[in-house]
């Protein structure tokens, strides 16, 4: 019998499909997974979830000083009419991506194909598959796990890795917050209330973002987590000064990130009416937003480390 992953937990969430505004499987499934396992976490925390909060969730750990936030949801596609599809998020599309999608008649299997109009320029999506899903159902790439001594290689470990980090930290977790957001992929939504909610019930005004980078010309596998210093955004470099110097005292492996591109849940946080720091720390991966999101497991267990010192120290 072959040995099990010590990544099960990962392996399953990438296979449970949410895309943006239909997070209810994810949510049910981190429900399911709090109430089994938070009896042997260090601290126990009160769960807070239900309509005021929509399909996110918040765990509350002792005396919280500092939010962790990770978007449950994916990027996607609706069925729009007959065989065309829009996007949700941004994916990669190529023609011969596989897909898969539920709807009243059940599950199937699809493949993506991509109609490029030479005269415009235009590029239309559509699917392929044995019957038409009926309108307004949505797909997402169909999983493909694959993992060898070294790497870790599926659709969405953005941001299933990021989710699975936090439950990681909840395990030792004192004193915190870890938020699972939604909306993420596909322009936002949730954070802003959810902030508000934070801000006013436990004064929190800082947060670190559990979420995935990419691979770049400097940023690689093996070098630790990537602590962005700003992406189409610039947090405030006094908070990312101080997560540096954690870092380096308790010898935790990271790179620095440079981009001019890119978001998280950290636009509505620097939007808010409330004052609030931030910082992006994650893992990096290569073909991001693809079926093939490709990741190392030493960058993994990184990311784990640096989020346990820093929810203890900042």
């Amino acid at each position: 019998m072959a040995k099990a992953s010590k990544y099960e937990t990962l392996k399953l969430m990438c296979h449970i499909p949410a895309p943006s505004g239909n997070e209810v499987p994810m949510k049910q499934f981190l429900l399911y997974y709090i109430k089994e396992h938070s009896k042997q976490w260090k601290v126990k925390p009160k769960v807070l979830e239900g309509p005021e909060f929509q399909d996110n969730i918040i765990l509350v750990f002792g005396k919280p000083r500092t939010a962790i936030f990770a978007h449950i949801d994916s990027i996607g596609f609706t069925v729009r009419y007959e065989k065309q599809l829009v996007k949700i998020g941004g994916p990669v599309t190529k023609t011969g991506f596989k897909l898969i999608g539920n709807d009243s008649k059940g599950v199937q299997e699809a493949t993506l194909n991509v109609i490029e109009d030479k005269k415009t320029g235009m590029r239309k999506l559509e699917y392929k598959a044995k019957r038409n899903f009926e309108t307004g159902t949505e797909l997402t790439f169909k999983p493909e796990w694959r993992e060898t001594k070294d790497h870790i290689q599926c659709c969405y470990m953005d941001n299933r890795l990021g989710v699975y980090s936090a439950l990681k930290v909840a395990e030792t977790l004192k004193d915190g917050v870890i938020v699972f957001s939604t909306w993420e992929e596909h322009g936002g939504g949730s954070v802003q209330y959810l902030q508000r909610f934070l801000a006013k019930k436990y004064k929190i005004s800082q947060a670190l973002i559990s979420d995935i980078s990419w691979i770049s010309d400097g940023v690689h596998y093996t070098k630790g987590p990537v602590i962005s210093m700003r992406d189409s955004l610039i947090p405030r470099r006094s908070y990312i000064n101080k997560i540096i110097s954690i870092a380096n005292k308790n010898k935790c492996a990271y790179q620095l990130e440079v981009e001019g591109s890119g978001g998280s849940d950290a636009g509505a946080l620097q939007m808010a009416e409330n004052p609030w720091d931030w910082c992006f720390i994650g893992a990096a991966e290569e073909n991001v937003h693809t079926p093939d999101e490709k990741v190392h497991k030493k960058d993994v267990e990184g990311m784990i480390k640096l989020y346990e010192v820093l929810m203890r120290e900042l």
